[in-house]
């Protein structure tokens, strides 16, 4: 095998179908926070130039702004590809697992650590497609297995849920200390 390459062979570029869109999102993206930096960082008179709290932060966007203009460069001077669409979509359908778990979040508060977990690892064990109850009923000892492991042994600090508020005193003690 020959470790030898060519200048062009270093360079070949393979490009996929939505490259130019991501491309699209890189250059703007970091135009975009690189305009932002004089309003969410700031510059010290009389200190030194690597020690400024807008330097480093100014450079890694220059920097990402410039390697994003030349990735949108590359892919627009590359060859088409079909599937384009296929793949942006691809990635619009994966920020559904982001809206579950925005709603898993939001709803927390109000049915409480353990209610709302067992009803979203259900929820998302359905919507992936299980419908063995074998398997739905592993979803819900995993559920309760998450929640006794955060919540009562490493007693992590969650919300309680507002519908603890309606049992009784006892029992509402136990599920807002343990679940």
């Amino acid at each position: 095998m020959s470790r030898v390459k060519t200048l062009q062979s270093l360079f070949k570029r393979y490009r996929r179908p939505g490259d130019i869109v991501f491309a699209w999102f890189a250059l703007i993206g970091s135009v975009l926070l690189l305009s932002q930096i004089a309003d969410q960082t700031e510059w010290r008179n009389g200190g030194k130039l690597f020690a400024q709290p807008r330097f480093w932060p100014a450079i890694s966007l220059a920097g990402m702004a410039f390697f994003a203009a030349f990735h949108l460069l590359g892919s627009a001077l590359s060859e088409r590809l079909e599937g384009r669409l296929q793949e942006v979509w691809l990635w619009v359908t994966s920020l559904e697992y982001a809206a579950w778990f925005i709603a898993y979040a939001t709803a927390v508060p109000y049915l409480g650590y353990l209610p709302t977990t067992l009803l979203f690892a259900l929820a998302l064990a359905l919507r992936v497609g299980y419908r063995k109850t074998s398997t739905l009923l592993a979803a819900v000892v995993g559920a309760v297995i998450i929640v006794l492991l955060f919540k009562t042994f490493l007693k992590v600090n969650l919300p309680s849920g507002l519908i603890y508020e309606g049992l009784p005193d006892g029992l509402r003690q136990i599920m807002l200390t343990y679940f």
